[in-house]
């Protein structure tokens, strides 16, 4: 008989032989199978599966996933960037207002200016009696002596000095405007930073779509790995049940010991437990993928596949490093550090420019401020508070680190590339001797069971024969998986993972997805 639970056997006493015999038909893992089902249903109520080949989920995390959405933003910034400092050799032209009130004071010493208008008066003076007719000589001298005698008087009531203050509210619009000329090649510098910049986040932003595409590879085919590894689970579990239900009725008609019995329901046990690490392996892998796509759930209806021809040898993989994500990176990252030395060597020369201001309202301006002003200028750093000769030195070492960041990464890739050429092989090769060792493994199991309900056969045989099968049913379904993944690898470490999907559509082995239950 059944005792907690559907899943549980305990012994069955004679008494009780024949009922727990018709029952056995009706077997636990059947129940729990209604079970998990019924939890399933339950699930889909609130929020059913989303059905998704692999080329949709492959649009979907284009749209979705937050790395590579940050590193899209990332690049459009640098192109930006780059746009806004393409014109630096225009002029900077600004317009500025003030409204300033201010007081001026005036001071004007007239001593000597005073002392030398009498001077020149008196002499003055002095050559008008000789100007005139000698009839009229002694007139003027009278004249001019009078004068003179007047004049020491009249000037000295003037001031010594004069000062003047005044207060005046000024609007002082103005138009002002500068254009490089030379700055010792830092325009040029500043561009080509911008640029390289810009490379910088394109690479970044493939480097980012690869590693997405991977993730989703993985969670894909991860998801229906782990569905066929359940469904495998589930397989053993139930010949399991009936090797289990086959052992009671032998035990209950004498051909079999107890201890057959119990070692049936030892294996069926231990086949139950695996079926449960099965089903919560799923429902992992169910998550992962919907995390990934933003979906409350989704059903794979691309399969696991495998090409059982040979690929291509591994020389048509290589000579695309220069193309790599990494590579461009890095290549990107050593003309930013490049453009970076001749930033530093610029702030070791002279820059010249002209400039040029105009005022808009004349008539209210300060009484020594011009019109306009035009002219050009020529500035140099004597003394700096930064050493420039280390920052020269400093940037040509951030060179020098970058270009060896590039040559190893294409060092890297070659490698990597190798490494995964030999996996897909390795992958294929083992996937392909599969097939005749799952078609023996089945053969042993049938005839092992045939054995046993014979009474000729032992339980250790048949659950060998049944964990054999399992084994290599589970193998098969993991070599394909491990073949996606070393393809993934491939083509990520040799720069063609958007041909991922025509390697998907030229497989010859598809293995079947597995309906949920």
């Amino acid at each position: 008989m059944w005792r907690g639970g559907p899943r549980r056997w305990d012994p069955v006493s004679p008494a009780h032989g024949r009922q727990a015999a018709l029952g056995v038909r009706c077997s636990g893992w059947r129940i729990a199978l209604l079970a998990v089902s019924a939890l399933g249903s339950a699930s889909a109520a609130t929020a059913g599966p989303v059905a998704m080949s692999f080329t949709a989920a492959l649009e979907r995390t284009d749209r979705v996933d937050p790395a590579l959405s940050a590193a899209k933003h990332a690049q459009s910034a640098a192109r930006l960037t780059e746009k806004s400092l393409s014109t630096l050799n225009r002029p900077i032209v600004t317009v500025s207002a003030q409204y300033v009130e201010y007081q001026k004071t005036l001071s004007l010493d007239l001593t000597g200016p005073r002392r030398d208008a009498l001077d020149s008066s008196n002499s003055f003076l002095d050559s008008i009696p000789g100007s005139v007719a000698p009839e009229f000589q002694t007139i003027a001298s009278d004249i001019v002596g009078r004068i003179s005698q007047a004049l020491p008087g009249l000037f000295a009531a003037l001031p010594s000095d004069v000062s003047y203050r005044f207060r005046q509210s000024v609007f002082r619009p103005t138009v002002q405007g500068i254009l490089p000329i030379y700055t010792g090649g830092a325009i040029a510098a500043i561009k080509r930073g911008a640029a390289a910049g810009t490379a910088l986040g394109e690479a970044r932003t493939r480097s980012a779509r690869d590693l997405v595409r991977v993730n989703l590879i993985r969670a894909y085919f991860g998801q229906l790995a782990a569905a066929s590894l359940e469904d495998s689970a589930r397989e053993s579990l139930a010949a399991l049940d009936d090797l289990l239900s086959d052992a009671i009725k032998l035990e209950l008609a004498g051909f079999v010991p107890r201890a057959r019995r119990l070692e049936a329901q030892v294996a069926r046990d231990a086949a139950e437990r695996q079926y449960e690490r099965a089903v919560l392996a799923h429902d992992s892998a169910r998550s992962d993928l919907a995390s990934l796509l933003e979906e409350e759930g989704v059903t794979p209806t691309t399969p696991l596949f495998v090409q059982t021809a040979p690929l291509p040898p591994p020389s048509t993989f290589l000579g695309g490093e220069d193309d790599l994500p990494q590579t461009r990176e890095a290549d990107a990252a050593t003309a930013v550090a490049r453009a970076g030395v001749d930033l530093a060597k610029a702030r070791q020369r002279p820059q010249a420019f002209a400039f040029g201001e105009y005022n808009l309202n004349r008539s209210n301006a300060l009484p020594v401020e011009p019109d306009w002003i035009v002219g050009v200028g020529v500035r140099y750093t004597l003394l700096s508070n930064i050493g420039r000769s280390q920052s020269v030195a400093a940037a040509r070492e951030q060179e020098a680190a970058a270009a060896e960041t590039a040559r190893g990464a294409r060092q890297t890739s070659r490698v990597a590339t190798l490494r995964a050429w030999n996996l897909v092989e390795s992958a294929r090769r083992s996937f392909v001797s599969l097939d005749s060792s799952l078609a023996a493994a089945a053969e042993n199991l049938r005839v092992q069971q045939i054995s046993f309900r014979e009474g000729e056969g032992t339980v250790t045989a048949v659950t060998g024969a049944e964990a054999a099968l399992a084994a290599a049913r589970t193998q098969r379904v993991a070599t394909a998986y491990e073949y996606e993944l070393a393809l993934a690898a491939l083509l990520t470490a040799s720069g063609k993972l958007d041909a991922f999907p025509q390697y998907l559509a030229g497989a010859n082995v598809r293995i079947p997805i597995v309906a949920r239950r």
